[in-house]
């Protein structure tokens, strides 16, 4: 059945962007958590549990996976702070979001920053959570992070239909790079997307 402009102007008009393909894509959602320490704010970390399968004692904020049930991120952000630090809903605060993160292993990362109260009571889920930790605000704004590039490079599949595009297997392929930041904080180190995510937070509460 052929469309009319009607149909297409129905269809378009009003319509919400979103990332192209996103239905594709995993989707996550984490918090960056503030809590108040001897009268100054802090951030809070958690080290991942040596028996996770992914990324098993590194750094990182709580979040997880946004899950059917949860209404939108932010939701599935609280539900998952929730859950591994063993604090109550009503002690997490979401103070807004943060640029949202789409990475090359076709996923998204939705952000948030947000408080949690600072007479909660943590209990850390053990099967996720092997300790946490928090580093004062201002050690960030006053030890800017190491950088250091990735870089990525476009590989073709075996089998790719060279032949279909102009100058074949001599195409000029973009190249690009990404960065990644290292923050250090005693022993800890802080780095890949929590490390971004951070960085990210910084410039926000630092500008001027």
């Amino acid at each position: 059945m052929k469309a009319s402009l009607v149909d297409i102007q129905a269809r378009i008009n009003g319509r919400s962007a979103e990332v192209l393909g996103n239905e594709r894509f995993y989707k996550f959602a984490v918090l960056l958590p503030l809590i108040e320490r001897n009268g100054e704010l802090h951030v809070l970390f958690e080290v991942r549990a040596r028996s996770l399968r992914r990324q098993p004692g590194e750094v990182c904020f709580p979040g997880g996976k946004v899950d059917q049930h949860d209404k939108n991120p932010k939701n599935a952000a609280v539900r998952e702070t929730c859950e591994e630090l063993g604090v109550l809903e009503r002690e997490v605060t979401v103070m807004g979001e943060l640029d949202f993160l789409v990475t090359s292993f076709q996923s998204i990362v939705y952000p948030f920053a947000g408080m949690i109260q600072s007479d909660s009571e943590l209990s850390p889920n053990p099967d996720e959570v092997e300790e946490v930790f928090t580093v004062p605000l201002s050690h960030f704004k006053n030890h800017p992070p190491e950088r250091h590039d990735i870089r990525v490079h476009v590989q073709p599949d075996e089998g790719f239909p060279f032949h279909l595009i102009p100058n074949g297997e001599e195409y000029n392929w973009s190249s690009s790079s990404m960065p990644e930041f290292f923050y250090y904080y005693h022993d800890y180190v802080i780095w890949g997307m929590t490390a971004r995510i951070l960085y990210h937070f910084i410039q926000l509460v630092n500008e001027e």
